[in-house]
This record gives C-alpha cells, sequence and structure tokens, in this order.
C-alpha cells in the first residue's frame, strides 16, 4: 500500500462496515428473534441495543479522534487502557470470533445454496465442506491483490445484498396487519396471548441479547481499518452512520414480521426465514430472490469478516504483541501472513463442521461470545480515558458509562455457560503471548499471572460443564 490514492475513503469505510454487519444473520433474524419473543420483547430488545450499540459506535468515534495514534481498534484500546496482557487478550478474543465468523458464514452459505442444489443442504455435508473451501481460498487470494481492491468489491456487493432485503420489508409493510401484531405483543402460547408480566417480557429480552450481538458484530470495522483511511475522522463518521442504517433494518425486519404472521408461527419458519416469510406473502418467487439475496449477501460478509481477520493480528504483529512472522505484508499491501494462518484455521474448523448438526448455531454462538470482552474493554476504555483527560465532558463520560454497562449486560445475556467455554479458546494464547513476551525479555507481573488464572480456572469450569452434559452445544 503506498499513496493517498490507495487509502480508503468513507464511502468505502461504511460499506466495510455495513457489509461486515448485514450478513446471513439479517435473512434469519425474523426467527432467531421471533421464534421466542413478541412484539414488546422485540421493541425492547431493539431499544436497549439502540442505546448500548450507539453509544459503543461513539466510544469509537471519540477514541478514533482523541487517539489518532492507536491504529488497531478494539484491541489497542484495551492495551492503552490496561496493558498489555489485555490487550493481547483482546486482540486474541477479536481475532477468534472473527475467524469463527467465518466459519459460520461458510455454513449458512452452503446451507443457502442446499435450497437450490440438496447435495449442500444444511451446509455441513461433505460437498458444502470442498466448496465452502474453494471459496475460502478464493476469497484469499482476492484479497492478497490487495486490501483496496477488496474492499471495493466488499462495497459493490453491499449494495447488491440490500436489494432482497429492502424488497421483504416493503411486502411486510403492505401485508401488516395490526390485529396479527397484538396478538403476539406480549409473546403467545399456542393461540391464546399472554398478559403482559415484567418478568416474562424481560426474559424474553434477555433472550434475543446475544443474536443482537452477532448481527451486529462488525461494527467496529471501520476501526480496525483506520490505519488504512484516507482521514481518521471518516473512521468515526462510518461507523455511526453504518450502524444506524443497519440498525434500522433490522427494526424494521423483526418488528414488521410480528404483524405478517403469528407470533406463535414464526418458529415454524424455514431457514432462512426471510425467504419463507416473502413466499408466505407474494409466493415461491420471493424466496427464491431472497435466497439469490443470501447467497450474495453472506458472500460479501465473508470477505469483510476475512478482511478484517487478516488485519487485526497484522497491526498487532507490528506492535510486537503478535509473533513477528504475522507483521509480514506482499507487494500489494495485503498482510499475506497473517491471513495465511488465519484461513488455515478457518479451514480446520470447517473440516470440524461435518461432525456437529448444529454447525452454525454453534459457531456463530462461539464468535459473538468471544466479541464481548473486547468489546467490554473498549467501553472501559472510554470512561477511563473520559475521566483521566476529558473529566469535564459530561457526554463522554456518559458514553464510556452507558456502553460499559451494556457491555456487561451482554455478558450476562450470552449465559455463564457461552463465557466458560469461550475461554478454552483463549487458553492457547496463553501461549503464544508468553513466547512473544520472552523474546522480548520482559517479564509477567502479577496482575498478568491472577487473569492468566482465572482464564485457565474458567476454562477448566467450561470442560467440566461440557462432558458432564450440563451444556450441550452441538
Amino acid at each position: 500500500m503506498s499513496g493517498e490514492q490507495s487509502k480508503l475513503s468513507k464511502t468505502a469505510l461504511i460499506g466495510l462496515v455495513v457489509g461486515s454487519m448485514i450478513g446471513g444473520g439479517a435473512f434469519n433474524i425474523i426467527s432467531d428473534m421471533g421464534s421466542n419473543a413478541g412484539g414488546l420483547a422485540i421493541i425492547i430488545g431493539w431499544i436497549i441495543t439502540a442505546v448500548g450499540m450507539i453509544s459503543l459506535a461513539f466510544v469509537f468515534q471519540n477514541l478514533t479522534n482523541k487517539r489518532p495514534d492507536l491504529d488497531g481498534g478494539i484491541y489497542s484500546y484495551a492495551r492503552a487502557g490496561f496493558g498489555d496482557f489485555v490487550g493481547f487478550s483482546s486482540a486474541w478474543g477479536y481475532w477468534f470470533a472473527a475467524f469463527l465468523g467465518n466459519v459460520a458464514y461458510a455454513t449458512l452459505l452452503m446451507s443457502a445454496v442446499g435450497n437450490f442444489f440438496p447435495i449442500f443442504k444444511g451446509g455441513n455435508t461433505l460437498p458444502s465442506i470442498i466448496v465452502a473451501s474453494i471459496l475460502l481460498w478464493g476469497v484469499h487470494f482476492l484479497i492478497l491483490r490487495g486490501v483496496e481492491t477488496a474492499t471495493l468489491i466488499n462495497s459493490i456487493v453491499t449494495v447488491a445484498k440490500l436489494i432482497p432485503i429492502f424488497l421483504a420489508i416493503v411486502c411486510m409493510i403492505v401485508a401488516f396487519n395490526f390485529d396479527t401484531f397484538m396478538a403476539g405483543f406480549a409473546g403467545m402460547k399456542g393461540n391464546i396471548a399472554l398478559p403482559i408480566n415484567f418478568s416474562n417480557i424481560m426474559e424474553q429480552v434477555r433472550g434475543t441479547m446475544l443474536i443482537t450481538v452477532w448481527v451486529f458484530t462488525g461494527i467496529e470495522g471501520a476501526v480496525v481499518f483506520s490505519g488504512r483511511a484516507k482521514t481518521k475522522k471518516d473512521v468515526g463518521t462510518a461507523t455511526v452512520l453504518g450502524l444506524l442504517i443497519v440498525l434500522v433494518i433490522y427494526f424494521l425486519l423483526t418488528v414488521l414480521a410480528q404483524g405478517v404472521i403469528e407470533q406463535n408461527q414464526i418458529s415454524e419458519l424455514s431457514s432462512p426465514s426471510m425467504a419463507a416469510l416473502l413466499a408466505h406473502i407474494v409466493g415461491p418467487w420471493g424466496s427464491v430472490v431472497t435466497n439469490i439475496g443470501l447467497i450474495i449477501s453472506v458472500l460479501g460478509a465473508w470477505l469483510g469478516w476475512t478482511l478484517l481477520a487478516g488485519e487485526l493480528p497484522f497491526i498487532v504483529a507490528k506492535d510486537k504483541m503478535f509473533p513477528k512472522w504475522f507483521a509480514k505484508q506482499n507487494k500489494n499491501g495485503a498482510p499475506v501472513n497473517s491471513l495465511l494462518i488465519t484461513n488455515i484455521l478457518v479451514q480446520l474448523f470447517l473440516i470440524s463442521m461435518l461432525f456437529t448438526d448444529s454447525a452454525y448455531q454453534f459457531a456463530f454462538s462461539l464468535a459473538s461470545s468471544a466479541i464481548l470482552i473486547p468489546y467490554a474493554f473498549s467501553a472501559f476504555y472510554q470512561f477511563k480515558y473520559t475521566l483521566q483527560y476529558d473529566r469535564k465532558s459530561n457526554l463522554q463520560m456518559a458514553i464510556g458509562i452507558i456502553a460499559s454497562i451494556y457491555a456487561v449486560w451482554l455478558i450476562y445475556a450470552a449465559g455463564v455457560d457461552y463465557l466458560l467455554l469461550t475461554m478454552l479458546l483463549y487458553v492457547p494464547g496463553l501461549f503464544v503471548y508468553w513466547i512473544v513476551q520472552r523474546n522480548k525479555g520482559i517479564k509477567f507481573i502479577t496482575r498478568d499471572y491472577i487473569l492468566m488464572g482465572f482464564i485457565v480456572i474458567f476454562a477448566i469450569l467450561g470442560l467440566i460443564r461440557l462432558f458432564s452434559g450440563a451444556v450441550s452445544v452441538f
């Protein structure tokens, strides 16, 4: 990468944010959220999500403006605020979340293709894994041609995949029935509307939270590429605008669906639920259009997330927090070694999907859970930075507090079991961190040992619960 012309524009950054967030989840979010939540819980869930995610977007915007020297986004905020080990752990967790997201996208993509060719049904058959692997390495070699080329293609794909989504929204507005919406407003059991019970509603809301994390993962996409942006201010603007666009789309999809089909029937919609719902409104052609849109969408999100997954280890290695081998670029400015090891790991996880029937669910749940801790430390750093250097700014203080509370709420809503299992992903990172620090001649401090101890203990607890059958993820 060289010269201003090779830098990313604001439009490219917005496309990266929107493209990363709108993946396969958008096409199944109707049933993901509506299966166990009525209209009221969904609206409350989106209000909480809007407040929380907008506060996170403003966290990224503010920190990008205040600390333009920090090019690694999530990773560098955690490191600047809480030291090397926390920074490394945030980078490690984010990296795992990114490439596990690609595993989920690969599975969902082949499942969508399976709607046209039954040999790929389910997304985790042998033919599915073979084709997904070919696509994986196709994306790999595309990015090797240059990050800027890949982001341009991502922007084009982002526009293409929005077309069937907007079609679905328009059709749902036309077909919306207020009586149907109100019948399932508080959730339904059978055909009888439940009375509005606060604890029941909040339990429904809690059930939507991990789903909202998954569909909004990618909000930090522009921040990760801040070092390649034409101007740093474009990064914050792209993050906020991208989030608002996606938030409106998701809100309309999930709320309008409650007025098109009875809430107790939403769980019965075939996957992807947007295709089934559109077929319910306009006939079979609606399903065909939606499935084509899903394939385009997942390909785009896969490209966007491969960019993110390959970029972060490269940035961290440049800061000498990952092995220096990851910091190598090719003549096109692509992070060649970082991308290689990332896609090898994706390939291994793809092969493992042959042995589980709930491949997509497992991959996206672990990916969502893994990214919660990096999100939390970004919010914590916003609060800490404001407290230290910008205490007079009540707005920035409020943003830091709200984003921190939201991040902690997400960890709670995700559930203890997935948090414990996520710690298993962090354990290999302890060895990498030890090697990196040893090579730099840096000794661990007491806080590092304490944090490592917690990770190991939680990972052991996760294994115990997994093997005892107390938690099942497959």
